[in-house]
């Protein structure tokens, strides 16, 4: 199984960028932990702060691997382009939240993408990603 971890904008300063919202953790160490997890699974990690290169890679992966698992960061509320990058390709698409984007500013209670992803995470810190390979996993048997 072939899997890509693609995170957003500001997604770069995770472990350093406000730990009561966002955890201790780098991505970089908690995506050594997903690979070290998940042995038997072929996980890729894209992370970019410019919406287009998001798009580029989601293109250039999105039809050759089993699934995407996107934290697209603020992009998530603002972002068609995005949204339509998720609905050329063929491989589905979990989004993820680090926070519970639900209880924090009523300008993120909207998702311009959740509609074209098979499902959301949000609010389970870095373990939403976790959770999305397991949805991946479990669909794939």
């Amino acid at each position: 199984m072939k899997l890509a971890i693609v995170n957003g904008p500001n997604l770069n300063l995770l472990g350093k960028r406000e730990p009561g919202i966002y955890g201790n953790t780098s991505a970089e160490d908690y995506f050594a932990t997903l690979v070290a997890k998940y042995p038997q699974v072929e996980l890729t990690y894209f992370q970019h702060n410019v919406e287009g290169e998001l798009i580029n890679f989601i293109h250039q992966v999105g039809f050759d691997i089993d699934g995407i698992i996107l934290n697209a960061g603020a992009y998530t509320h603002t972002s068609i382009a995005l949204r339509d990058a998720i609905s050329a390709i063929n491989a589905p698409v979990v989004e993820v939240h680090i926070s519970n984007v639900h209880a924090r500013e009523e300008f993120r209670h909207v998702s311009m993408i959740a509609a074209k992803c098979v499902g959301v995470i949000c609010g389970l810190g870095m373990t939403g990603y976790a959770l999305a390979v397991e949805y991946f996993l479990e669909k794939g048997k």
